[in-house]
């Protein structure tokens, strides 16, 4: 679940200018002049001015506006000793409820979480650093409680803090992200955003995986970078930022180091047919659309209620 460190890639733009060629003017043929020859003058005519005629005005044509982007910075991620993470919130919380951290189930302090095991209601203290738009760590904010926690189908943890929404944007000017409830669509720009390192991916969604196995860990439904989402070590459990919405679509977790094949470090790519597939140096996330379901009024966690698909206890 480390990744390799990327290297820095660079664009190289080159321009050019093409000059109109040159055309000379015709040359022109004079014949000899005719004899003059002196006319009566005709009588003066005062001819009628014409009437005035005025052109109507074209019609304003309105470009369409481009589509907005939000610049995708820093406010509202956490870093934590190991990984990454955000402050999120989902579309029907409030600003009076207790506030979530997410980052992912390998970054559990107490250690990874078996395959097949479910967390919740844990007790925590864990110390997160609250960073704002330019990566300034500007707080620290606290755990309570490990609400959920697991790396069986997905790999998410997600902490209960000892504040709210309302007081954390009072105290530090800082709102929370707020996580899809729909699934992402590939081909979507997106940046991931580590915390931890003070340093962001931009990228875009290539596709997504039937089945992601790394160890004796497997997840459904991953999503796949494009190769210039080169992320490292410590970045795992960082936001994936739909960069039009500024939403959370997922939550980074791996990618492949070395080639090998479904080793830890070395997730594959299994499909529905059992084929393996490995991208070496393509790194992965966890989609999120799915966790807003599991939690009701007042962020609380209802594993049973309609639509919530995540693995339970």
């Amino acid at each position: 679940m480390k990744k390799p460190l990327g290297a820095a890639l660079f664009a190289l733009v080159i321009a050019g200018a093409g000059a109109a060629p040159a055309v000379a003017a015709p040359v022109s043929t004079e014949s000899a002049p005719a004899p003059a020859v002196k006319a009566a003058p005709a009588p003066a005519v005062k001819a009628a001015p014409a009437p005035a005629v005025k052109a109507a005005p074209a019609p304003a044509v309105k470009a369409a506006p481009a589509p907005a982007v939000k610049a995708v910075g820093f406010a509202g991620t956490v870093s934590l000793s190991n990984c990454s993470g955000s402050v999120v919130r989902f579309p029907d919380s409030a600003e009076s409820d207790p506030a979530l951290v997410m980052t992912n189930g390998h970054c559990l302090e107490t250690g990874f979480p078996e395959p097949g095991e479910v967390i919740t209601g844990q007790s925590s203290s864990r110390a997160f650093g609250l960073l704002n738009s330019s990566g300034r760590k500007i707080a620290t904010l606290r755990a309570d409680q490990v609400v959920y926690s697991t790396m069986t189908d997905t790999d998410v943890t997600i902490y209960r803090l000892t504040t709210t929404y309302a007081a954390i944007r009072s105290s530090y000017g800082i709102s929370p992200l707020t996580v899809q409830n729909t699934h992402p669509t590939a081909g979507t720009a997106i940046t991931v955003v580590s915390g931890y390192w003070r340093r962001t991916y931009a990228c875009s969604v290539d596709g997504f995986v039937y089945r992601l196995k790394e160890g004796d860990w497997t997840w459904k439904d991953s999503v796949r970078y494009t190769s210039a989402c080169q992320t490292i070590g410590g970045t795992s459990g960082s936001p994936v930022i739909d960069d039009a919405t500024g939403k959370v679509v997922a939550v980074n977790n791996t990618g492949n180091e070395d080639g090998r094949r479904c080793t830890e470090n070395n997730p594959c790519e299994v499909d529905e047919n059992g084929n393996v597939t490995v991208h070496e140096a393509i790194n992965y996330a966890e989609e999120t659309y799915q966790i807003p379901a599991c939690f009701t009024a007042g962020n609380r966690l209802d594993l049973s209620a309609p639509g919530c698909v995540l693995p339970k206890p």
